[in-house]
């Protein structure tokens, strides 16, 4: 038997209105990060990857329980927000069927918001932070030899009816000395995106980003030569011909970028490749650089056009930056995608028509255009600053492109619940605490005339469907090659 059942819950899965669903699996690198550790250290792991499960109804607890039937002793949950409800929603059936195995929770969807978790779940036994290559292997060896849970760093689990916290061990610094994602009974041609590591964590303190309070504001790099290592063995054993940096600062400068290409022509490698970027951290140089050694997308965060909004979310540059760098990448890379946020609570109509302008001049460039409807994370400056909670507001026809689960219907960025989903929805209305990224603020006022100019201008077109709104999810070729013939 296996020490531990580890289940990927990470996945873009949306279904329209006419019926149609839309999924692209991407290698799950954070648990096969996971897998390589804990075999590193002798235990054996039974992963089982929700994305390739083929059910017409993925969002029922009991499609959820009979996937992980027969687990091990220790199962481990990973998820982001916006499977967040129903992985809590079909616990308690799990735990029926399962009650004397450990459930463990983990991923970015908990971030933040343990203790209300733990408060409202009492089917979970505990919630993992930090860098699972260090937890898992002591959580294991632990429960394995019936130690305190106080021995397991990270963690949030409950003692005489009180939630107690253990801090979490120090960062990985050297990522090089990683080893290498576990890709061992994997089969490639069921995965569209082929992601790899590349930098963890942001420095940036955008008020609106989950992600870098996540990493407390620090980043650390791979070395250039180890990333492109791993790339020749993925080439070489598994044929990936396209690779996808999901970083959030991958570009992290020209210099590490100009570097990077050289090596990576100097590899002989026939590969493309596709990377995030930051408008103040690129050059015409490393533009052109990226180009000619494979990147044939390139994706900017530039959120608005207008200034104001651009210093309130400490983006760090100012809209006439952004519209040079983004115009001057257009006439290099074969796709460029600018990424606009609207809904900001301080945003008014003068501020999005200015971003509204911006989007339009780059869209008559060529540049494609995904705006994305504000979301407030629990772990987000914004959220915790700059909003009244009592004031938050859901709206069963409109969620936040980052929320999109598959449980609802999407017609452009309106959905539809439909009637068997409402008890799911109703436990997210019971806990806005926990699921704030479902809410909005002031929705007549603040979101719907925005909406409808953004629909005005066909940025939000019911026949054009984007299946690559929420941004952490590349296009494929066909995506792609679309785009271009537009």
């Amino acid at each position: 038997m296996a020490d531990i059942t580890l289940v990927n819950l990470n996945m873009l899965y949306i279904k329209y209105l006419d019926g149609k669903v839309h999924r692209q699996c991407h290698l799950p690198l954070g648990p096969l990060y996971i897998i390589s550790s804990l075999r590193n250290h002798g235990f054996e792991v039974d992963f089982r990857d929700y994305q390739l499960l083929e059910e017409k109804e993925l969002f029922c607890p009991e499609v959820f329980s009979n996937f992980i039937k027969d687990p091990a002793p220790i199962i481990g949950l990973s998820c982001m927000a916006n499977l967040l409800p129903f992985v809590l929603y079909a616990l308690p059936h799990l735990r029926s069927l399962y009650p004397d195995r450990t459930i463990v929770l983990g991923g970015v969807g908990p971030t933040s918001i343990e203790r209300e978790i733990l408060e409202c779940t009492p089917e979970l036994d505990m919630i993992s932070e930090g860098e699972g290559e260090l937890n898992s292997p002591i959580l294991i060896k632990t429960l394995q030899e019936k130690k305190p849970l106080e021995d397991i760093p990270g963690i949030f689990f409950r003692k005489n009816g009180k939630i107690m916290h253990n801090p979490r061990l120090p960062r990985i610094k050297d990522l090089d000395s990683l080893p290498r994602p576990s890709y061992d009974g994997l089969d490639f041609v069921k995965y569209v995106g082929h992601n790899i590591l590349g930098r963890r964590g942001c420095p940036y303190p955008c008020t609106f980003c989950s992600i870098a309070p996540i990493w407390g504001l620090k980043a650390y790099s791979r070395s250039n030569q180890n990333i492109i290592d791993e790339m020749l063995e993925m080439h070489r054993m598994y044929g990936v011909q396209q690779f996808l940096f999901q970083d959030e600062f991958f570009v992290s400068g020209p210099e590490r970028m100009i570097e990077f290409s050289r090596l990576l022509e100097k590899s002989g490698m026939d590969i493309t490749y596709k990377a995030f970027a930051r408008v103040d951290l690129v050059n015409e140089e490393s533009l052109k650089a990226m180009a000619d050694s494979g990147c044939v997308e390139i994706r900017f965060g530039v959120e608005s056009g207008s200034d104001k909004v651009l210093k309130l979310t400490k983006k760090g540059f100012d809209s006439k930056t952004a519209l040079r760098v983004v115009s001057q990448a257009k006439k290099l890379f074969r796709s460029v995608d600018a990424f606009y946020i609207w809904g900001f609570p301080f945003e008014t109509m003068e501020d999005f028509s200015a971003s509204l302008m911006q989007m339009i001049t780059l869209r008559g460039m060529g540049v494609r255009i995904l705006p994305s409807l504000l979301t407030y994370l629990p772990q987000t400056h914004i959220y915790k600053e700059f909003v009244d909670k009592s004031k938050l507001e859901f709206c069963p026809h409109l969620l936040p492109e980052y929320m999109i689960s598959g449980i609802e219907r999407r017609g452009s960025v309106r959905i539809n619940i439909d009637a068997k989903y409402s008890d799911l929805f109703e436990y997210v209305l019971r806990h806005k605490e926990i699921f704030p990224g479902f809410f909005h603020v002031d929705v007549e006022n603040n979101i719907y005339p925005k909406l409808e100019l953004l629909e005005e201008f066909e940025f939000y077109d019911p026949t054009e469907l984007s299946d690559d709104s929420c941004g952490a999810h590349s296009p494929s070729e066909e995506d792609l090659s679309l785009t271009l013939n537009i």
